[in-house]
């Protein structure tokens, strides 16, 4: 599997005490969330944001943009997202664990997260990933492939940390997928420490949220 693009900031090689693999949402790129680095307060940490594939979105009329898997519809489905498009993107980001952990940082100081699309991929790949990770982070996402989670959760991330947050006047992706995927979760883990934290925003980034999030990358990385 050939290795993403990405943007990196923050310690390269050796130098780094952690690492946040961070993928974008649709028809964005890796640049989106660089600007919030600074804020952030984890100097030692680095941040690696991958570009996803350029392919043809089907809810967007056919244009061709960034995204890690097709949505066929804005109807909610089993079909509305190929499966075969999340495998791959699944398997391209399993490849920038697998580099972090060649690189000196393991997966027990990494921490996946992502946004919108993004935030689902996270959300795909932590729990089955087979070695435990230092936390997932969901920003306005929700669960891809439901109905294979049973067969595929790994006993290796069901006590993994995650923080779920979501804007409750999200017009792209309601917030109830995001409680509801936190709720899952919950049933499904074995631990109690998954949080879920909602603001007055619609399908962003607040800087109340960052501040949230800032505090929980510090607990897991620092």
């Amino acid at each position: 599997m050939t290795v993403l693009d990405c943007i990196e900031v923050g310690p390269q090689g050796d130098a780094a005490s952690g690492s946040v693999i961070w993928m974008h949402g649709l028809g964005a790129d890796g640049s989106d969330f660089v600007p919030m680095v600074p804020m952030l307060g984890l100097p030692d940490v680095r941040f690696v944001f991958p570009n996803a594939p350029v392919m043809p979105v089907t809810i967007n009329g056919g244009a061709v943009m960034r995204a890690w898997y097709d949505i066929t519809t804005l109807e909610r489905g089993p079909d509305r997202e190929p499966e075969a498009d999340v495998r791959v993107a699944a398997k391209h980001i399993e490849a920038l664990l697998k580099r972090e952990a060649e690189r000196g940082v393991p997966p027990g100081k990494t921490v996946l997260a992502g946004f919108s699309q993004g935030a689902a991929m996270a959300l795909h790949v932590g729990p089955r990933y087979e070695e435990t990770l230092a936390g997932i982070m969901v920003l306005s996402g929700y669960r891809l492939l439901p109905e294979t989670f049973a067969a595929e959760q790994h006993e290796a991330n069901r006590g993994t940390a995650m923080l779920f947050c979501h804007g409750i006047a999200d017009e792209v992706l309601p917030v109830d997928s995001g409680r509801e995927a936190c709720e899952f979760m919950r049933e499904h883990a074995d631990t109690n420490d998954i949080a879920w934290h909602e603001f007055p925003i619609g399908h962003s980034v607040s800087e109340e949220e960052i501040a949230v999030v800032a505090q929980w990358l510090t607990k897991r990385l620092s």
